[in-house]
């Protein structure tokens, strides 16, 4: 979009939080390598798993309330468009 996309006002804290995302896939890692237990390792997957939806949850709301919206706004082609790609992105998100 030319107005940048719709996290951009919370850029910041969706790198943070992705930052976090990616400190718990480093320490899977090392929980792995140093043979941890395996109801360990999977708590901690479940967590990381939990973070990145929350991650994709706030994303999609921004772009529900940026993107769509706006093209809501316009009307017509544009409009359907972004409410098809809205719907295949919660879709995709339901079966993940």
């Amino acid at each position: 979009m030319e107005n940048g996309p719709g996290y951009a006002g919370e850029k910041d804290e969706v790198l943070k939080r992705l930052r976090r995302v990616e400190g718990q896939v480093r320490g899977l890692h090392r929980m792995v390598e140093e043979d941890a237990y395996c109801i360990d390792v999977l708590t901690q997957v479940s967590a990381a798993t939990k973070a990145l939806q929350a991650v994709a949850l706030s994303l999609l709301d921004d772009h529900l309330g940026h993107c769509v919206a706006h093209a809501a706004a316009e009307g017509g082609t544009v409009a359907d468009e972004k409410i098809k790609e809205a719907s295949a992105a919660i879709a995709r998100l339901v079966r993940s």
